[in-house]
């Protein structure tokens, strides 16, 4: 069963924090507010935090609970466990994964997130690391957190080189890729449909920015997608269309070639 949070907010470092902020508020109509430790980069249903750090690692990720039940009965799952919890809050806390990001998990909020008038529409809704353990990842998020594993991608060893996990119906709202280092990979916003892909495309285009892999469509989650590249080598994605899983849906396996990853032709391989 899923633990019935959404993600929420992204906490990337950056050698040049206002450098990415920037880019991201040109390219996904961000308006930025910047701090004494970081820049927030904030649209409607998106939002990234940039703060000083070594570039391509994603420092935190936040999700967010739809009840205050959900939200209780998380934070008493981890300590039943004997899972450490940090920075705890009557509406927040958080726990580190193997390779020592936070995971914060928060209360329910009604508070609408501002964003640019006139901004074209898409909701954060996940993201994807990469690891040169990632059993070790799958394993921690699936047993430890509750998340539920839709697909994973083996190769011709039967090793796991991709694992994609939901915590909601959407199919995934956490992606681990094999690599041979351990870095941030990309986020994905979800547009309504067609239509409004189509139209951040023309918006990328507008703004000088060449995207960096799609128009394509995935394997696992089946939705369709365009991506764009940051300086640090991160990718910030477009997609629509994205599965949504019944709660008994088994957990499917593809194998590791290009079209797992894009149906329609070329594919960015991690490993």
């Amino acid at each position: 069963m899923e633990i019935g949070a959404s993600l929420s907010q992204l906490e990337i470092s950056a050698g040049d924090p206002q450098q990415l902020a920037a880019f991201y508020a040109r390219t996904f109509c961000l308006s930025t507010v910047a701090s004494e430790d970081g820049i927030d980069c904030i649209g409607e249903e998106r939002s990234l935090r940039i703060v000083a750090g070594p570039g391509g690692q994603l420092r935190r990720a936040t999700f967010q609970f739809q009840t205050m039940s959900q939200f209780d009965r998380q934070r008493q799952a981890l300590v039943s466990k004997g899972i450490n919890v940090e920075e705890l809050t009557p509406n927040s806390f958080s726990v580190r994964d193997p390779d020592r990001r936070l995971v914060t998990f928060r209360a329910p909020s009604d508070k609408p997130v501002p964003g640019p008038q006139g901004a074209l529409t898409a909701r954060l809704q996940h993201f994807a690391v990469r690891t040169p353990a990632p059993q070790l990842l799958l394993d921690f998020y699936t047993d430890n957190l509750g998340f539920v594993l839709s697909d994973r991608v083996l190769d011709g060893q039967g090793n796991l080189t991709a694992a994609f996990m939901r915590t909601d119906s959407e199919h995934h709202a956490m992606a681990i890729f094999r690599a041979p280092e351990t870095r941030f990979d990309h986020f994905s916003c979800e547009a309504p449909d067609w239509n409004h892909l189509r139209d951040w495309a023309d918006h990328m285009a507008e703004v000088g920015v060449d995207l960096a892999w799609g128009v394509g469509r995935h394997g696992p989650g089946n939705d369709t997608f365009l991506m764009v590249r940051d300086m640090d080598g991160n990718m910030g994605e477009i997609s629509c269309d994205l599965e949504v899983c019944e709660p008994d849906r088994p957990a499917g396996v593809w194998p590791h070639r290009p079209q797992t990853l894009n149906q329609w032709g070329v594919a960015i391989m991690r490993s």
